[in-house]
């Protein structure tokens, strides 16, 4: 949930003003797992936020020119707490939870986000006055938890806004520095009960003459619904109203949950997303018309699936994901670590043009190993492969690739107590769950290329069925071997995360050995 104060320009064109040039926006903006966005406008600059709950470093920050090509420029933090839950120590772990839902401001120079941290049980706030390139600052913490919390900067005063079916506000104190004592702490909406999932995710604007507050709810036997509610005072009554609503890209799944924002040129649109199955939670571009005084969003509620925006094209394209031939001295920011990662044990200079990882610590699983290494997959299909040399792993150890999340298949290399490797390919059903040998045969050399293929929405005649992922292996990196195993790939709550492809290399019995991977290449389809 975010809450926003914004002092607005005229919603018309001036005389003087050119139209600007357009660019067409084709839905979903990226086919990939970015949730729970908030988006803002600096000038002729837009940024957003979103949901990574446990990986690390958290909170992307995203940068567009036109609101149709993002990448990352940044994080807000690298790890929120050195701890067992992000150690991954004594069964502990931050799966489903972590950071949710940030809200993102800007203020005389300066840039909030704010955000619960489930496995903590507290709202962080973190600053900067270089977006583009941090670093960002723990600012504050409160010791309540603010679910879905968003922040608005109102007549001098700061607010969060924040739960699910009822809807409260706080007030800061005006530095956010800390809960305001005395300060406003009390019910703002609540919303019917027994009708499905109730109002959450909310956006909260000034503009001219009411406050208008955003929120996603599904009603029982709909699709997720975007819902605006308005009030001409903060603390007022509010109405309510429908403002998207319907089917999407020959899904149920409606589209919902995000950020309104205006150009300089006076025109709107939303960012809203939309559940996609496995790959995630996808994001699209409306067009909002303003209409007897509401934020209309799509083709009078319904989602557009070809928008036009009234910005020209950001030329410097999309980075939300990408291949990476790991010959330069930092990671690329599209990588993310599953929890805190061990920054001595892995390495780009150890072996020049190679990504080393090193075991650290004693895993049974790639659920509880150190060090595991992911980026985002993308749809409708794409393919993620690695050239891996397995001549530096241990008795015990494990490494590979793997279709993370809950439901999850590793293809890699293992190394029995007599020091034979062996390539074996591993069902696991659950987050918990034991694994399923799948294939089993004896390495035939140090060097191998592995490969996963995923398809999330199958072409027109494909025999494929959506939501799935087969597994190949190759020696000379042209010749492939694909056993006739299929991963039945499930969006499941327990991790709460699109599909990643995972890198990893852990050790079951001692530590000491390592895995090199010359390349990470992903193409979409």
């Amino acid at each position: 949930m975010r809450l926003l104060f914004l002092t607005l320009p005229l919603l018309f064109f001036s005389s003087c003003e050119s139209v600007p040039k357009a660019t067409v926006a084709i839905n979903p903006l990226t086919y990939t797992d970015i949730p729970d966005n908030d988006v803002i406008r600096v000038g002729n600059d837009y940024y957003m936020v979103s949901t990574t709950m446990y990986f690390c470093p958290g909170a992307p920050i995203m940068h567009s020119r036109d609101l149709i090509h993002w990448r990352i420029v940044n994080y807000v933090y690298d790890t929120l707490a050195d701890d067992d839950i992000y150690n991954l120590r004594n069964g502990r772990n931050a799966y489903g939870k972590g950071q949710w839902a940030t809200t993102l401001r800007e203020k005389d120079g300066i840039f909030y986000a704010l955000f619960i941290a489930n496995d903590q049980q507290k709202t962080f706030v973190y600053t900067t006055t270089d977006i583009h390139n941090g670093p960002w600052k723990r600012h504050a913490v409160y010791d309540r938890p603010f679910h879905d919390a968003g922040l608005i900067f109102d007549k001098g005063k700061a607010y969060v806004v924040w739960g699910n079916g009822s809807l409260r506000i706080t007030e800061l104190e005006p530095d956010l520095s800390a809960i305001k004592e005395g300060g406003v702490d009390q019910l703002l909406i609540e919303t019917p009960r027994g009708r499905g999932l109730r109002a959450e995710g909310a956006h909260m604007y000034h503009i001219n003459d009411y406050y208008y507050l955003l929120e996603i709810d599904w009603p029982a036997g709909e699709v997720r619904t975007e819902r605006a509610w308005r009030s001409h005072e903060l603390l007022g009554e509010y109405e309510s109203k429908i403002i998207l609503q319907g089917a999407f890209d020959g899904r149920r799944d409606g589209v919902a949950q995000g950020a309104i924002v205006n150009t300089p040129h006076g025109d709107w649109y939303s960012i809203m997303f939309q559940d996609h199955g496995a790959v995630g939670r996808i994001p699209t571009i409306q067009p909002v018309k303003w209409m007897d005084g509401w934020p209309i969003l799509g083709d009078n509620t319904l989602p557009m699936k070809e928008v036009t925006v009234n910005l020209p094209e950001d030329t410097e394209g999309d980075f939300v994901w990408a291949e990476d031939e790991f010959d330069t001295p930092d990671l690329s920011l599209v990588w993310q670590w599953n929890h805190m990662p061990v920054d001595s044990t892995w390495s780009l200079s150890e072996r020049e043009g190679w990504l080393r990882l090193r075991t650290t610590g004693i895993a049974t699983d790639i659920m509880n190993a150190r060090n595991t290494l992911t980026q985002r997959t993308v749809g409708p299909h794409c393919y993620s492969e690695v050239r891996m040399d397995a001549s530096g792993m241990l008795p015990g150890d494990k490494a590979g690739i793997c279709a993370f999340q809950s439901n999850r298949t590793t293809i890699g290399v293992e190394v029995a107590a007599d020091g034979t490797k062996n390539l074996i390919i591993n069902d696991v059903q659950g987050l918990r769950a034991n694994p399923s040998e799948v294939m089993r045969q004896k390495l035939e050399s140090d060097t191998v290329y592995l490969r996963i293929n995923y398809v999330f929405t199958p072409a027109e005649g494909e025999p494929s069925p959506p939501d799935t992922a087969t597994f190949a292996w190759s020696y000379d990196g042209e010749n492939w071997t694909t056993p006739p195993y299929v991963l039945h790939m499930r969006y499941t709550l327990d991790l709460f995360t699109g599909y990643r492809t995972a890198l990893y290399s852990f050790a079951t019995q001692q530590n000491g050995g390592y895995a090199d991977f010359d390349y990470f290449h992903q193409q979409a389809y």
